[in-house]
Formats: C-alpha cells, structure tokens, sequence
C-alpha cells in the first residue's frame, strides 16, 4: 500500500495498479524485461548519461538501459581503484561490475562527461568485467558550449565511436531512417511520461512525486516496448483516479540536481510532508523525457545531437547562457507547477554540482526569492535520519513563510 505521512498521520491513497510491478523492475539492473528483450534476440546497451543520446541506443535491435546499482552496500573494492574523493554512484557503477553485476551488457557507450565517470568506464575495460566476446565500451567527448563546430565535433564523435561501432561489431541498422523510427518510439513514451508529470501541476495531485519517479526510472531501466501497455494503462488509470478530500501535503517543492536514480530518496522527502511537484535531476524529466522535434530537412543524427546539447543542464556546460539557462528552468519549473520551496541535491564529490549547488542555491534564494535547501548526499540514502530532519525543519519553515504571507495579504486588505 502506498502511503504518505501528513502530520502525524498516515494517508491511504488508492494503490496503482502497476506500482509494485514498476517497484520490482528497478530492484535489479539485469531485471525481468532485460532478460525478455535479450531472449527475443536483442542487445542491451547500457549508458550512464543523458549526453549520450538514448534514441541512438534503440536502434533496430538494440534497447538502453540506463545503468544503476541498486541495494550499493559496500563500495570498498571499487574505492581501492578510483579513491574515495571520487563519485560515489561511480564508485556504485564499478563495485558493481566486479561483482558480475553487468554480465547482461552487449556493449557500454560511455561519455567523458566528468573524470569520475571517465574512470568508471576505464575500469570496465581495464578489469574485463563483461567476458561477453563481442561486449565493447566506447568512449566519446563531449562539448563544454554551443557552437557550431562543437555541434559538428558531436556529430562526428556519435558517429565514430557509436554509431559506426554498432554497425561494425553487431550489424545494427544505423541509418537516417532508423534514427527517425527510434524517435518515434522514445516519444511516445515521452508523451505518457509528460502527460503524468502535467498531472503534479492540480492542487489535489492525483499521482505522487514518489509514484511518478518510479514510472519514470523504471523507463530508464527497461526497454521502453515492453513498457509501453503498462504506461499506457497507468495513464488511464490516473485518469479516473480520485484523490483525498484534501491535499496530504504540507508543502510543494522542486528538486533539483546531480543524479537520482533510487526513488526511496523522493519517498523520505514526501513522508516529512512536501510533495516533489517537478523534477531537475539526472534519471528525472527535465532533461530526458521531452520530445525530440526532427524536420525532413536536415539529417536526423545531427538533429538528435543539437536537441541533447540545447537541452541539456548539466553543469558541464559552463557558458554563461547555459549558466542561466539552468536557472530560468529550475525558477520556471518552481513558477508553473506552483512550489512553495526548491531542493538543490548534489551526489557527494560530484566536482560539477558541487561548485553549482553552492552557488546557485544562494542565488535562487536571494535573487529569485525561493526559499531553498541545499543537501550534499551519498548515493543511497532513502532511509538516511540526518536528511529526513532537515527535510523536516525545511517543510515547517515553508509553512511559516505561508503562514507569514496570507497574514501581510490580510493585513494589506485590512481584514485583520
């Protein structure tokens, strides 16, 4: 049964009918439609980042997955490697792979993003973690700004070390059509995805944040065709569905930051009361789950790729019209879905969010005017005592800013 604390007391809220199937999906990243899609004949391509575009990983028989390491205990082994200054969900990926945890891989297309993650796709070679004979993992760089010639070094690194290799070691279809085709199909998803999200915007929500995060990490985590009629029963479902009396939440806040990829993390924020009414994170909605636009005109590969770069919001990007860029979104997101508060999270020693969490959780509070609370966390920590008190003392100093404007709103009309 999903619940939600308010207050002291537990609200009981119509079980979706698919949530625990959604649940049990990202319990394991080797989970039971990964095994399908594989005995059906078809590859499975892991990633790890939204700069490498997830359509050209559903190409012809090809499916993404998006790779997590659910339950990390330990990551001693993989700190031996990499130190332990360096990211933990890194560190997760690579501990991990010693364990066989990846075994299921055909190939793993990486991105020199940030060191970290350079690092964890080094050791997947170095240690020969896969023993799959034809298993490879690529690497490709990525632009830092916008430009012409970073857009066509893109391209080009796409085509090399994705696309041509694809071709080269599994015969996959990589053509301008099949592009278009994979395209369709991710928006589709994207589309139910969307549909839901719009869902937070209603006073009453009808879906929670935590809800919502499991249906979107779990098409992250499978492939997206045999996601597709539970998706779309899920939508209907919400449709019909009938929330409390009143809302259970005591606050709306957004959150936003470095990746999240265990909504137990979402879960500890809404049991201290403050629903998650849109998301800014790496595995969320904004960037990842918006529709991909392509003319008739131009080549699809070089379409896909300008779309990542003008959507994404990583850190990475350092330019200043994409310093600013994460923040309009971040304050718009606040703004349309009607948030009380923003959280600003950063994965401990992520180098990127830390030096932007630090910054822009000041800026959003004394130039834009959000309240905000600015959490450095390890990678697993949905039961975590520290973060649910201060996400506690978060939410009771939202309700007394409220508490505080209705009375100044009462005081200007001279009601009171």
């Amino acid at each position: 049964m999903e619940y939600i604390y308010k207050k002291g007391e537990v609200v009981f809220l119509k079980d979706l009918k698919h949530l625990m199937y959604f649940e049990h999906l990202l319990e394991n990243a080797d989970n039971e439609l990964v095994q399908q899609a594989q005995s059906e004949g078809k590859l499975c391509l892991g990633y790890t980042c939204y700069h490498m575009p997830e359509v050209l990983l559903n190409l012809d028989n090809c499916f993404s997955v998006r790779l997590r390491a659910p339950f990390t205990g330990s990551v001693d082994i993989a700190t031996y490697y990499m130190s332990n200054y360096t990211c933990l969900y890194a560190r997760a990926l690579v501990e991990r792979a010693i364990e066989g945890g990846y075994n299921f891989l055909d190939a793993l297309m990486g991105v020199d993003a940030c060191s970290a993650m350079n690092r964890t796709m080094e050791h997947f070679e170095i240690l020969h973690v896969n023993d799959k004979p034809k298993f490879f993992v690529t690497h490709c760089d990525i632009p830092y700004k916008i430009t012409d010639y970073t857009l066509d070094e893109y391209v080009g690194q796409m085509k090399l070390h994705v696309l041509d290799q694809l071709h080269d070691v599994y015969g996959v279809d990589t053509s301008d059509a099949a592009i278009r085709k994979a395209v369709k199909e991710h928006n589709e998803v994207c589309r139910i995805i969307n549909e839901m999200g719009e869902m937070r915007k209603a006073e009453n929500p009808v879906i929670t944040g935590y809800e919502y995060a499991v249906i979107v990490c779990a098409t992250f985590a499978a492939p997206k065709y045999l996601l597709l009629d539970k998706l779309k029963e899920t939508l209907k479902e919400l449709k019909t569905r009938k929330p409390d009396a009143k809302p259970w939440y005591r606050a709306r806040v957004v959150v936003a930051g470095s990746e999240i990829d265990d909504p137990s993390l979402i879960q500890l924020i809404e049991s201290c009361g403050a629903m998650v009414v849109a998301d800014r994170f790496c595995f969320g909605t904004a960037p990842g789950r918006e529709i991909i636009e392509l003319n008739d005109d131009e080549d699809a590969l070089r379409q896909v790729c300008l779309h990542v770069m003008k959507y994404s919001e990583c850190p990475r990007y350092m330019a200043d019209e994409k310093v600013q860029q994460r923040r309009d979104t971040v304050n718009n997101l606040a703004k349309e879905y009607n948030a009380d508060g923003i959280i600003y999270e950063q994965m401990k020693y992520c180098d990127f969010w830390g030096f932007e969490r630090t910054l822009v959780a000041h800026i959003m509070n004394e130039e834009y005017g959000w309240p905000v609370l600015s959490l450095d966390r390890v990678y697993r920590n949905g039961t975590s005592g520290q973060l649910r008190t201060r996400v506690q003392a978060f939410v009771e100093s939202l309700e007394i800013k409220k508490i505080h404007k209705e009375q100044e709103r009462k005081d200007g009309t001279g009601n009171v």
